[in-house]
């Protein structure tokens, strides 16, 4: 071979390997089209056996597959009769080395399909307490034998508990179970898959009013008016009079904040309930004022009856229909824990500041949910698939998400779980806890995922799925041999509406997000059994990220100038900011929840009640009553979202990873103490009886030591006593002045 005739052989060989790339790439897109097809032709595979009268020959026969391959991806099909599987499931059984059975566990009728979920298990992280130990008559390697032996092998098969689960699961017992909806099948259950036509969160094209506002010590009759302080005479202190005595000082005033002295409390020893002193002072007769009904949207807004943080609205009795006044609490805010009028007034301009630095059209409304939904909705983008506004769900899922999202978790564990005498009492907090949640929250409408879905899946889609903007219903099993708290919620009758089954073979229905279900699924002391029953799964979005942003940013900037300030005003007024900016997140979340809204008035005493209405007070003049109204046209509902954040707050108080980048480099929270020594759950916090190693960085989500009272302790029996021990651990930290 001559020169010339090997460079004709290698532009040759280029043009071939120009051909082959190119075909490579024609047969990848035709691979991963047929990949598409074929998974697709699973899931409607598996979807046709919810019809009662699907055969796995026909659907073979559509589909171009064999009938075994028909039954292995929807086992409901499997035409061998019941008592032949159940007789080869008894050979199995009896086989000295039995290996898993590919067919399904026998149906039961009354028992909705399921596919269960597979174990994800991870390592146990290093931590310097000892790992937990099970009970004394076992050792500990058995129990995570056993933990295992609870969690067969991923299949795509539905399950029956009784038939696949050691331990004979036992029902819960507490207040008495309480049954959750769940999804209905033909075509209501599309309203599931809906979202409410014509009902978009926009962006507002428009400023909120800022309303005059003053600060006022019931207690002293002290009133902070912008830059000053005047003292008041506010007579019996009713609503009246109070008014009477504020305008004249600052005409003008639409809003009054009570930053101590609680004057709706005054003759509460009078009444059954402090609700009912509550409403009666709100509705006190006064010649010169009148309950405000307001106008437009608000009209009939009237007055809000709460035990500690009521809002009462007034308006001048000759002119009902002009501005009204508003008397409020502090609360609703911070807690002013002894400070004065013009602290509490410095403190709100600094919230204002701050705000400002992040939003040019920044307005403090009248509380802090109010305050934080404006905010976020002018965080609604502009550009992008969004940018048109985030539709609302239909009626019929916002519904279900409100009966089946829970809020925090607040659980006092009692003996014998824990120790009747506790060797110390010792609270983390987790510091701005729900900003850590904000990154990334379901949107769009939700694609329904049935058992037989699920089941059809491969283990790497299931476990997406899982880690995806979720909600499921799921039956739990919990695990032999576990002997730390519960993970998941089981809906129970009474006040506590949510408990956390611990007892091990114990099983329950229960609907959870999927950051529950994940930890569930892969903790590292023992994976739980979950089997799938339905669930809906979302696209992932960040329509909070930069609303939580910028309120994180805001809050550190407030946290900072309160440790740096040298001014010891500043430095309170600073503190009681920051905290106002967690209220407007923590509220402000609450309120895309829209609950069904509960709406008070007043009615004059002889005239007919509206129909439906529950009575909370009555004098000689009107009566005060309260009633559902079920869900409103709120083009900002959203609980999607908040169900999104609750559930992954409540997973952090079990399992939260420190991240130094990508690298997880620690661990906290309660599956990281020693079991016994949980006592209590809190919301954003938790109660144990020894101190934990867990860093504190001042970050969002971080455990804060917030007190530790020295034992030995008597166990609280109720609610009222932890709390009474849990001041005495913060005053006991606070004056010995311990860092964490």
């Amino acid at each position: 071979m001559d020169r010339k005739t090997y460079t004709a052989e290698l532009a040759g060989l280029r043009e071939l390997r120009a051909g082959i790339t190119a075909a490579e790439k024609q047969v990848a897109a035709a691979r991963k089209e047929l990949d598409k097809l074929t998974a697709q032709r699973a899931r409607r595979v598996a979807g046709l056996a919810g019809y009662e009268g699907a055969q796995a020959a026909a659907v073979a026969k559509a589909s171009g597959l064999s009938v075994g391959d028909v039954v292995r991806i929807a086992p409901l099909l499997d035409p061998t009769p019941a008592a032949v599987r159940a007789a080869k499931a008894d050979d199995q059984a009896a086989a000295p080395a039995p290996a898993p059975a590919p067919a399904s566990a026998p149906e039961l009728v009354d028992e909705p399909a399921a596919a269960v979920a597979p174990a994800l298990t991870r390592p146990a992280p290093v931590r310097e307490q000892p790992a937990p130990v099970a009970p004394v008559t076992e050792a500990p390697a058995e129990v995570e034998d056993q933990g295992v032996a609870e969690q067969p092998a991923p299949a795509a098969a539905p399950v029956v508990p009784a038939a696949s689960v050691a331990v004979a699961p036992r029902p819960v017992v507490e207040s008495g179970p309480r049954e959750l909806p769940a999804l209905p099948e033909g075509p209501a259950g599309a309203r599931f898959e809906a979202v409410t036509t014509g009902l978009v969160s926009k962006r507002p094209n428009f400023v909120q009013q800022a309303r005059s506002t003053v600060f006022l010590d019931a207690g002293t009759g002290d009133l902070a008016v912008r830059d000053r302080v005047v003292r008041l005479d506010l007579g019996a202190r009713t609503p009246g009079e109070i008014l009477d005595a504020v305008l004249h000082a600052a005409p003008g005033t639409g809003r009054v904040y009570i930053t101590a002295g609680a004057p709706w409390h005054d003759g509460a020893e009078r009444y059954s309930t402090l609700k009912d002193a509550v409403a009666a002072w709100l509705n006190t007769p006064s010649e010169r004022w009148t309950t405000a009904v307001g106008s437009g949207r608000d009209k009939l807004a009237g007055h809000f009856v709460h035990q500690r943080q009521p809002v009462g609205r007034y308006a001048p009795a000759s002119a009902p229909d002009s501005g009204s006044t508003e008397i409020r609490s502090m609360g609703e805010w911070f807690d002013p824990d002894g400070a004065d009028v013009t602290t509490c007034r410095q403190a709100f301009t600094l919230l204002w500041q701050a705000l400002r630095r992040h939003w040019d059209d920044a307005v403090l409304m009248g509380s802090p949910s109010q305050t934080g939904r404006d905010l976020w909705s002018r965080t609604i983008p502009t550009t992008g698939k969004w940018a048109g506004g985030y539709p609302v769900l239909s009626e019929e899922l916002r519904g279900l998400l409100h009966a089946t999202g829970g809020q925090g978790r607040t659980e006092l564990v009692l003996p014998p779980r824990v120790p009747e005498q506790l060797p110390a009492l010792v609270e983390y907090d987790r510091t701005f806890a729900y900003a850590k949640h904000l990154w990334k929250s379901p949107v769009g409408t939700p694609r329904r995922i049935t058992a037989a879905a699920f089941a059809a899946m491969s283990e790497a889609e299931q476990t997406k799925a899982l880690m995806s903007c979720s909600h499921w219903n799921v039956r739990v099993t919990v695990p032999a041999g576990w002997n730390h708290v519960g993970l998941l919620p089981a809906p129970v009758t009474g006040d506590r509406a949510w408990v956390y089954p611990s007892e091990p073979g114990a099983t329950f229905t229960t609907w959870a997000g999927g950051a529950e279900v994940h930890l569930a699924l892969s903790n590292h002391l023992a994976p739980w059994r979950i089997e799938i029953l339905g669930g809906l799964l979302f696209e992932d979005g960040k329509p909070l990220d930069e609303w939580g942003k910028r309120l994180k940013s805001a809050w550190g900037d407030l946290t900072n100038l309160s440790k740096l300030h040298g001014d010891e005003r500043q430095r309170q007024a600073a503190y009681l900011a920051s905290r106002a900016v967690r209220s407007v997140l923590l509220f402000g979340l609450g309120g895309f929840a829209q609950r069904p809204r509960l709406v008070s008035g007043t009615t004059p005493v002889g005239e007919a009640l509206p129909a439906g209405v529950e009575i909370l007070g009555r004098d000689d003049q009107v009566v005060t009553w309260q009633r559902q109204a079920g869900f409103s046209r709120d083009p900002y509902a959203h609980p999607e979202w908040a169900a999104y954040v609750w559930s992954g707050a409540r997973a952090a108080l079990l399992d939260m990873k420190y991240r130094q980048g990508k690298e997880v480099v620690g661990y906290a929270g309660a599956l990281h103490a020693k079991p016994g020594s949980v006592v209590y759950f809190g919301t954003d916090g938790i109660a144990l009886t020894e101190r934990q190693p867990w860093p504190y960085r001042g970050e969002p989500g971080d455990y804060l030591l917030k007190g530790h009272l020295t034992g030995p302790v008597e166990h609280p029996t109720s609610q009222e006593q932890y709390l009474k021990l849990r001041g005495l651990g913060r005053a006991e930290l606070a004056a010995k002045g311990t860092d964490q």
